[in-house]
């Protein structure tokens, strides 16, 4: 036993009870496991406690701010000041060393406050803070304060258990935002929950970039490949040493696994996918992790090193903090942990960086580290929330001066190569709309209908985006022959992505000949049975309404509907390009309905 006082440790026997085997079901789940509530206890973090932490030869540890209470993420600017937001308090501090002394000149500086303030990125001159359901930006004064805070988003997800939202932008300019679960492992209602988000910095449009990630805090590009790493924190209550916590190469597109599957491909006892997705099926379509770690440890922020005061082996490598467990015995966490990367940006291991923040034998700790950031000399800033201390560790042998030089040039935006990211963001883009394209002619045609709206005319708000939501009923004329009919709907005048895809449907019987109003948002249909829906240009499956910027002119939706000698053999969830090579040299005929949407006033809450 793991010498705890006042432990509280729980027992949880989970015994799945039988359930009628559905067509696309698994069959009964029965698991046993044992989780415990291990939480050392708080003590304070005295000069004795700080001397006794391990740091590799050549390092040191020491304090360059005290007192700061719920101390959470760290953002240095180009000049080397450091911004920290907390939590707790709603705000952001700034502390600058301005004599190189390796401490904090004075008291911090409060240079703004938001109820939820918690992710915080610098760009361009500009200052983005995010709270849970919110994005706001303000200017950089030149003596490091912010000028007002202007609001760019107002309607992202709700937080629920995992409401910490973190931002960073990529080498390719754009904010990358994490949106936590809002559970522990269950089907979400808003698609944005539970994924990464790509949004434009002023803040007009977003896409979901990648989904499946239960809470990825920590992520960063790597400085030589431009690839995009995160980690991922584990599913609880499945025992001591599962989930692990999930480091991930994040692809435009791709999905992680939660909630059904996790870690190497271990299905979760207790979820099941909706539309009679099989769980083995979910995890075919599920990225695996690219290496685990403890489980429970609570990755945190997450920093690629750039180069500077570190020696240069460390450079191209990334630093995670492990905030710590609450359910496992013994604790996990607790730490600074090394991500060693290969010259190709092949993840290769961790290993201990920083350790000793748990004490007395294990019954206490002294810091949960959350923050990390590169200082302006090169050293490592890692922030602890539990006694407010911002930790500086540095090498024994650096030249501050040259550091300074060095990791200077190593922020630099275009240290990181943007293809990669610029890549996956022109992927399906700057083509004609599916009926247009060569590949698809056909000299049979069908006839395309709504009751729900008119030829060429506007379609009704509540089909929007910005009112219901609601997918509008659809029909066609039948084809003799028809296997299947596919659905696509796109709109040409949209920007950057042309044409942004608003709804991919296929394998409809070819007995049917119309869609009902407002079908299900999800990847596999249960009626009508067996329909697949793909991903639409915001990254979610199923319908996604008409949502142009307001004051643009009428976009125009093309509602496209093609008859197939075949029925698709394609994943659910399956994007446009996919499904429209596979439909290739199966069109017998084909049809369009074009109507137009237009918002010309704000939406009102």
């Amino acid at each position: 036993m793991f010498p705890v006082p006042n432990r509280l440790a729980i027992a949880l026997a989970l015994a799945a009870a039988p359930s009628p085997i559905l067509a696309q079901q698994d069959e009964t789940t029965r698991v046993s496991t044992q989780a415990h509530v291990v939480m050392p206890a708080k003590t304070d973090a005295t000069p004795a406690r700080i001397r006794s932490l391990q740091v590799p030869d050549g390092f040191r540890i020491a304090p360059f701010a005290t007192g700061l209470k719920n101390a959470r993420i760290l953002a240095v600017s180009p000049e080397g000041r450091v911004y920290l937001s907390r939590r707790d308090e709603g705000d952001v501090l700034l502390l600058e060393d301005r004599d190189g002394d390796g401490r904090a000149d004075g008291e911090p500086r409060t240079v703004a406050r938001r109820p939820g303030a918690h992710g915080i990125a610098i760009h361009d001159g500009r200052f983005y803070l995010a709270t849970v359901k919110e994005l706001f930006v303000a200017e950089i004064q030149p003596d490091g304060g912010l000028g007002e805070l202007r609001m760019l988003i107002d309607d992202l997800p709700d937080g629920g258990q995992h409401a910490n939202r973190v931002l960073a932008f990529g080498p390719d300019g754009q904010i990358y935002y994490s949106a936590g679960s809002t559970c522990n492992a269950c089907n979400e209602t808003n698609p944005e929950n539970a994924t990464l988000l790509r949004i434009s910095p002023d803040g007009k449009s977003r896409t979901i970039f990648a989904s499946g990630l239960r809470n990825t805090i920590g992520y960063d590009w790597n400085p030589e490949t431009g690839e995009l790493w995160g980690m991922d924190q584990g599913i609880d209550f499945l025992g001591d040493d599962a989930q692990p916590e999930e480091l991930n190469r994040i692809v435009q597109g791709k999905q992680y696994g939660w909630p059904h599957v996790h870690g190497d491909g271990r299905i979760t006892p207790w979820t099941t996918p909706a539309g009679d997705i099989a769980k083995q099926q979910w995890r075919s379509m599920s990225e695996p992790m690219a290496m685990g770690y403890t489980a429970h440890a609570a990755a945190m922020q997450m920093v690629f090193y750039p180069g500077g005061d570190f020696p240069a082996e460390y450079e191209g490598d990334a630093f995670v903090t492990m905030r710590g467990s609450w359910n496992r015995q013994p604790p996990s966490g607790y730490e600074l942990v090394r991500l060693r990367f290969d010259d190709q940006g092949r993840p290769q291991g961790f290993e201990p960086f920083v350790t000793g923040f748990v004490a007395d034998d294990g019954s206490s700790h002294f810091a949960r580290p959350v923050g990390l950031a590169v200082a302006g000399d090169g050293a490592l800033l890692m922030s602890d929330d539990a006694n407010g201390v911002i930790y500086r560790i540095s090498h024994e042998d650096g030249d501050a001066g040259a550091a300074a030089d060095r990791a200077g040039r190593a922020r630099d935006d275009g240290e990181v190569p943007a293809g990669p990211m610029q890549d996956q963001a022109r992927r399906g883009s700057g083509v004609p709309v599916a009926i247009e394209r060569d590949a698809l002619a056909t000299e049979g045609s069908l006839r395309v209908s709504s009751p729900d709206l008119g030829s060429g005319a506007a379609i009704p708000t509540r089909f929007s985006e910005y009112g219901e939501g609601l997918s509008p009923a659809l029909r066609w004329s039948p084809v003799e022959g028809a296997a299947s009919y596919l659905v696509i709907v796109e709109d040409p005048d949209a920007r950057p992505t042309t044409p942004f895809v608003h709804w991919v449907a296929w394998n409809i019987p070819g007995d049917l000949s119309e869609l009902p109003q407002g079908l299900q948002e999800q990847a596999r249909l249960t009626d009508p049975e067996g329909v697949l829906q793909g991903r639409t240009s915001r990254g979610s499956t199923g319908w996604f309404g008409p949502r142009p910027p307001v004051g643009d002119p009428p976009h125009h939706y093309h509602f496209q509907v093609f008859a197939l000698d075949t029925r698709l053999d394609l994943q659910p969830g399956a994007d446009r390009d996919t499904v429209l090579a596979a439909a290739e040299g199966h069109v017998i005929a084909a049809g369009e309905l074009v109507g137009t949407y237009q918002q010309q006033t704000p939406p009102t809450k």
